[in-house]
Parts: structure tokens; C-alpha cells; sequence
């Protein structure tokens, strides 16, 4: 049974309500637009994180709601930071996450030809000028908030001029940072964007689509609204940061001649997330000094690195669905995210048992094996039942017994009862100890006749703890996984590696019933009263098992 019967995804066939689907409610009713168009516009620099699951819900979830269309198109002017490894990446990662985009895969490479012609028609139209200011020079030229800018000396360039120096920078006669194109707008600007921006650069790069067709390349804000007006986008959605870019957005748009009606750009608010890092640069840094082990490691934030520590689809999207979407920046708690998993895999994940500090148990009263039964969910017996070997020797979890206890404590102590899981009320005896003093081996005492019932003379049980048996199990690796930094705001800090938490990865060995010898990777289990786990989907095999905590029980405080 699906998780469009049970869980989280019932939720998602409710149409969300914000500002955006106001505005596009407000386009169709007014004949604006007969169709809704929207695309999820990805840089190939780096893996995809968590932000860019709302922008992706956001994008593909629109089309959805309103019958259109979404395209995902890669951004990839800057062939120096790209690499197809981060284009398979994107592509893996917006299918996992349940979304499909419309037709082929769009790169703003397609457009090179196009977008080299429009920026020959704003020279042309004496709105673009080849600059030669030193990239240094141009900064200052540039002038501050407070202070406007200043004409560059090769402002007023004729038009012929320009084009000849123009075609000089295509056939590669200037070397990098030597010449560049920019747009004639007003120096004196108070949007520091309009200050005459750059159109094109040059880099001596070879392109992962293009090769080495060219050696200029177009930058993002002059390339994005110009592949929007080409896609017939809609609604261009786009995160603050972005705000003062509509401007120029605008602006080139305007001045083109590109087929009309305009694509439009609004912004929201980026997903701020405690205690991650939402930069590519920085999360690179990561992998660089090797904190982590990979863009996928389950300590990142990025998508794969959610995927493999045991995160769903679905408890993504229902994330981003709770989260909203709003103009107001704001920090969203982890816990948030944690509540998503623990609701899904709560209705979704079969329960089994690991025991992650194994001390071992001898039952001394009984001999042979047994074959007992347990559910695979308590609430879903259509998710079947498993077989659980009971032998003399167990395992249970080293905090599951003490010598001494108070009343609080509901778990073994010696002297006393408890009910195993699934099986039998057992009492500890006795205890052996090794020559440091850790105790070693529980004997213990069971009654055969409390299998699914108490005891027969009413003796109150009130402890249920969980165990494997020795005898019948799959050793494995447990790595338990913790938030990566140490501060609310990682990103604030000047040197981020200061505050990664030492114990964000701790290693355990213990033992996995036998039921989970072909543990499938990245499938949710709940190890009774351990929390939720998953096969670790780079190291776990059928010879030696590593299990990922995805997320404890309990929201902890």
C-alpha cells in the first residue's frame, strides 16, 4: 500500500494558498495567461540541498496544481565551476523527489547563438559597450551605496567600434579579464545591478555542453530572463536575493526584440535551516578538508545526503509544504524537518530490532530454538509479519539492565522481570564480570507461559525491552548521526570547521535481527525503542551491514 494511503502524502492534494498562487490566480482570471509555465533554473556547481527542495516543490508543484508545465533548465555560464557529474546529480534528484519536467532538459547553452545576437542588437542600439577597466578598476569605477559610479572611458565607443571589439572577444584576440561587454544603463544608479553590468566575459574553458565553441560566456542575469522569454515562462519565481536583479531582468527584456507577452519575475524567501549551510562554496569546504565524506555524506544538507540517511520523498515535499511560502525571511527550526521524517516513517516503516551495545543474556531454564511471530507494524497488519528465532542466548542493550534500580527505571534488574519483546517475561539471576568489573553475561530465568500474555498469578510486569538472539542474527555497523555544527548559524562563521560538532558521526557495532540479512538500501525501519534507521546505500552489503539513524524516536530537547 502506498504512502498516498497512509502518511503524509494526503496532505498534498490540497492545493496550497500564498501570494504566488494569488498572483496566478488573479493572471488566468484576468486573461493574462491561458497556461501556467514555470521552470526550476539549477547552476551545475555543486549538489542540490535542502532550499532547493522548495524551490523545486514550489516550481513543479505549481505547474501541477494548474495543469501547466515545468522545465528544468541548468544555468551553465560558467563552464569553469560546472561538471556533468552535477547535472546527472540534479536530474537524479528532482525524479527521487517525485517530480517530472516537461519535455527534454533545457541548458541555457541551447541559447548561446540567440543570446550572442542579442547582445549584437543592444550594441546596435547603442546599449552595450565593450569595456576594457581591469576588473579591479571597473570595481572602483562601480562606486558604493552611498557613493554613484563613474563613466568608463570606453563608454562612448561608436557602435562600430563595439562590434569589431565585440567579434575580437569571440575569436578569442583578448585574453581573460583583458575586455568584457557591458550594458550602458546609468552609472549613477541607486540599484547597485543597474550600474552598467556585465553582459559577457571571457574564459579560455571548455564547456560541458558547447566544448570549445566558445570563449565567451554570458552572464547569469543577462542569460536567465532571456531563456525564460525564449521557454514562454509564466511565472519566473526566484528567491529575494534576487529582487533587485528584476530590474535588469526587465531591462534586457525590454530592450530586445523577443517574441511578447514577458515572462515576470517574483521572489520569496529562501529556506534559512538552523544549524546547516545552504552555500555550495562552503559545503565544497566541507568535502575539501574533508569533514565530510562526499556531497552525499547524511550529515549534509543536500538532497542525496537527506536520501541516503533515510529521508523520503514524500517527508521533503511535506516539509516544504508546512514551511509555506512567504516574502518574510525567517530561520526554520531542524526540529521541523525531523517531525516530517518521524510522522511518515512512523506510519510507513516496519518495525524490527537491533541491539546497538549488545550484553549478552543466557536464559538458563531453556533449551533448544523456537520460532515466534511478530508484525512488521503494529497498526498496519496488511505490511505482513516476520519470523523471530528465541534461543538460550540473546542480546539485549547494555542500558537495558542494571544491578540496581530505582522504581523509575522499567527496564531488567536484578531480581526482577521483564517482558521481552514479542516473546517471553524473563528475571535476572545472576551476573558475570570480567576482570575490570563490566558485566559480561546476564543469566536469567524465563516463564514459559507468558508467550502474548502475563503471567498466570498476576505478577505485574510493567518493562518491555528488546533483544536478538545470539545465535541467529546479522552483525552490523550502526552510525549514528547527529547535527554537523555545533551553532544555530553555521554560515556566520568566519572559519566553519571551528564548529563542526565532533560527535556528529558516532560508530556502534552490535547485531540486527535475522529478518534484515537483505536489508534494502535507504528503506525506512524503526529499531524498536532505538529510533529510525535505514541500509546505508554506499557501504551496507549483504557481508558486512551499516545502518544510518535517520532520526531518534522522540523529538529530543
Amino acid at each position: 500500500m502506498s504512502n498516498t494511503e497512509h502518511g503524509l502524502e494526503n496532505a498534498e492534494n490540497i492545493r496550497p494558498h500564498n501570494f504566488i498562487t494569488q498572483i496566478i490566480d488573479e493572471d488566468l482570471a484576468r486573461g493574462k495567461h491561458k497556461e501556467v509555465y514555470t521552470r526550476f533554473p539549477p547552476e551545475p556547481n555543486g549538489y542540490l540541498h535542502i532550499g532547493h527542495a522548495k524551490s523545486i516543490c514550489l516550481n513543479f508543484g505549481i505547474a501541477k496544481d494548474y495543469n501547466g508545465l515545468c522545465n528544468l533548465r541548468f544555468d551553465d555560464t560558467n563552464p569553469l565551476k560546472e561538471d556533468v557529474e552535477y547535472v546527472d546529480s540534479i536530474k537524479e534528484d528532482v525524479e527521487w523527489l517525485g517530480f517530472k519536467w516537461a519535455g527534454e532538459v533545457h541548458y541555457a547553452s541551447d541559447y548561446f547563438d540567440a543570446l550572442y545576437n542579442y547582445a549584437i542588437e543592444l550594441i546596435k542600439k547603442g546599449l552595450a559597450y565593450v569595456d576594457e577597466l581591469s576588473p579591479e578598476e571597473m570595481r572602483e569605477y562601480r562606486g558604493t551605496l552611498t557613493e554613484v559610479g563613474k563613466n568608463s572611458p570606453y563608454r562612448d565607443r561608436s557602435v562600430e567600434e563595439n562590434l569589431a571589439l565585440f567579434e575580437k572577444m569571440k575569436n578569442g584576440e583578448f585574453a581573460e579579464g583583458k575586455a568584457s561587454l557591458r550594458a550602458k544603463i546609468d552609472m549613477a544608479s541607486p540599484f547597485m545591478v543597474m550600474r552598467d553590468p556585465v553582459l559577457y566575459r571571457i574564459k579560455f574553458a571548455k564547456h560541458h555542453q558547447t566544448g570549445d565553441k566558445w570563449c565567451i560566456y554570458p552572464m547569469y542575469d543577462f542569460t536567465h530572463c532571456i531563456s525564460d522569454a525564449i521557454e514562454r515562462i509564466t511565472h519566473s519565481l526566484c528567491t529575494l536575493e534576487f529582487q533587485d536583479n528584476r530590474r535588469l531582468y526587465d531591462w534586457v527584456l525590454d530592450n530586445i526584440s523577443i517574441e511578447r507577452p514577458l515572462p515576470h519575475q517574483y521572489e520569496f524567501s529562501r529556506l534559512n535551516l538552523e544549524g546547516t549551510l545552504t552555500s555550495k562554496r562552503k559545503l565544497l569546504k566541507l568535502l575539501e578538508d574533508g569533514i565530510v565524506d562526499g556531497w552525499n555524506d547524511p550529515r549534509m544538507p543536500t538532497i542525496s545526503g537527506l536520501r541516503r540517511r533515510g529521508y523520503t520523498p514524500a517527508s521533503i515535499r511535506e516539509f516544504c509544504r508546512r514551511i509555506g511560502v512567504t516574502k518574510q525571511d525567517n530561520v526554520v527550526e531542524y526540529s521541523a524537518l525531523e517531525a516530517c521524517i518521524r510522522d511518515d516513517l512512523n506510519q510507513n516503516a516496519c518495525r524490527a530490532m537491533a541491539v546497538i551495545d549488545p550484553v549478552k543474556v543466557v536464559i538458563e531454564n531453556f533449551e533448544g530454538e523456537e520460532m515466534l511471530i511478530a508484525p512488521n507494524h503494529p497498526n498496519r497488519p496488511e505490511l505482513g509479519e516476520r519470523q523471530l528465532p528465541f534461543s538460550k542466548e540473546i542480546y539485549i542493550d547494555r542500558a537495558d539492565f542494571r544491578e540496581e534500580a530505582n522504581k523509575q527505571y522499567k527496564r531488567l534488574v536484578l531480581g526482577k522481570e521483564v517482558r521481552l519483546r514479542n516473546a517471553y517475561v524473563i528475571k535476572a539471576e545472576r551476573v558475570e564480570k570480567d576482570a575490570n568489573g563490566e558485566i559480561t553475561t546476564v543469566f536469567c530465568t524465563y516463564d514459559p507461559d507468558t508467550l502474548g500474555k502475563n503471567p498466570a498469578d498476576g505478577r505485574k510486569v510493567k518493562g518491555v525491552i528488546h533483544w536478538v538472539s545470539a545465535v541467529h542474527n546479522h552483525p552490523a555497523e550502526f552510525r549514528l548521526y547527529d547535527k554537523l555544527f555545533t551553532v544555530a548559524n553555521p554560515g556566520a562563521e568566519e572559519d566553519i570547521c571551528s564548529v563542526v560538532n565532533p560527535n556528529s558521526l558516532v560508530l556502534k557495532h552490535g547485531f540486527v535481527e535475522q529478518s534484515l540479512g537483505n536489508a534494502e538500501a535507504e528503506k525506512g525501519y524503526q529499531f524498536e525503542r532505538e529510533g529510525y534507521f535505514c541500509a546505508d546505500s554506499k557501504d551496507s552489503h549483504s557481508e558486512h551491514l551499516v545502518f544510518n539513524l535517520t532520526v531518534s524516536l522522540k523529538e529530543s530537547f
